[in-house]
C-alpha cells in the first residue's frame, strides 16, 4: 500500500482480498443451489442482500420455511455490526456529501472496513471517496458473480468444504490482521496483541453463553471497551 487514495491505487489494494470473495461467494452459491434456489434467485439476493454471511442465514432459513418476519430480524441482528463499522468510518467522509456517504455507507463490507483501517495508516489517516467507493464496488462486483458462479456448480460441487472453500475468508481476515498490525505505527505491538488475543476469549466464552447471530456485535462492543480500557491505564 502508499499513501495514494485515487480509484487505480484502490484497484491494486483490494485486488488480494479478491480471493476471499471468490471462495466464499461460490460456496454460498453452491449452498443456495443446494437449497433449492436458481442462479437468478441467487444473483437477485447477491444484488440486493447483499450480506454474506446474512444471505447463508436467509437461504438456511427459507429451506426451513420461516416465517418472513424472522428472517427479516434474524438478518437485522447479523448485519448490526455494519452500523459500527458504518459508524466508525463515517467521520473520514464528514466533508462528503449525503449521496456519496449513504453510497460507502451501503456497500460497505467486514472486508473493505478493514481494509480502510489499514489503508488509513499510509494516508495520515485519511480516506478518500474514489478509493472506497472502487475497493466497495470491486468487493460488491466479485461476491455477484462468485455466487452466481457457485451457483451454475451446484450441481458438480456437493461439498464446498472439501476444497477449503470454507476457510477463504478466515484466510483472508488473518493477512488483513496482519498488514494492520505490522502498520499501525500510533498504537504499541503489545497493546496490539493483547487486546487480539483478548477478543479470541472473548468469542470463545461468547460462544457458549451468547448467541451466533449477535455474538460479533456483543464481541466488537465489549472488545473495545476492554482495549480502551488497558491502553488509557497501562499503555
Amino acid at each position: 500500500m502508499d499513501n495514494r487514495l485515487d480509484s487505480r491505487t484502490a484497484v491494486k489494494d483490494t485486488l488480494p482480498t479478491v480471493f476471499g470473495y471468490i471462495g466464499i461467494g461460490i460456496a454460498f452459491g453452491i449452498v443456495a443451489k443446494a437449497s433449492g434456489m436458481s442462479p437468478l434467485l441467487v444473483f437477485l439476493m447477491s444484488v440486493i442482500t447483499y450480506a454474506g454471511s446474512a444471505q447463508f442465514v436467509a437461504v438456511s432459513m427459507l429451506a426451513a420455511h420461516s416465517p418472513i418476519l424472522s428472517i427479516v430480524f434474524a438478518i437485522f441482528l447479523v448485519n448490526s455490526r455494519m452500523i459500527l463499522m458504518s459508524t466508525t468510518v463515517a467521520r473520514y467522509f464528514n466533508k462528503s456529501s449525503m449521496l456519496k456517504n449513504v453510497i460507502i455507507g451501503s456497500l460497505l463490507t467486514d472486508e473493505t472496513f478493514a481494509l480502510s483501517m489499514n489503508k488509513r495508516n499510509y494516508t495520515d489517516n485519511q480516506l478518500g471517496f474514489a478509493w472506497m467507493n472502487t475497493a466497495n464496488l470491486i468487493a460488491y462486483g466479485t461476491w455477484i458473480i462468485s455466487s452466481v458462479v457457485g451457483a451454475v456448480l451446484g450441481n458438480l460441487i456437493t461439498n464446498p468444504d472439501k476444497f477449503g472453500l470454507d476457510f477463504a475468508l478466515i484466510a483472508m481476515f488473518m493477512g488483513l490482521l496482519y498488514l494492520q498490525v505490522i502498520s499501525d505505527k500510533s498504537l504499541s505491538r503489545l497493546l496490539q496483541l493483547i487486546v487480539i488475543v483478548l477478543t479470541c476469549a472473548l468469542v470463545y466464552l461468547g460462544l457458549i453463553f451468547i448467541p451466533s447471530n449477535i455474538l460479533i456485535l456483543v464481541v466488537t462492543l465489549v472488545g473495545c471497551t476492554l482495549g480502551m480500557v488497558i491502553k488509557h491505564a497501562f499503555f
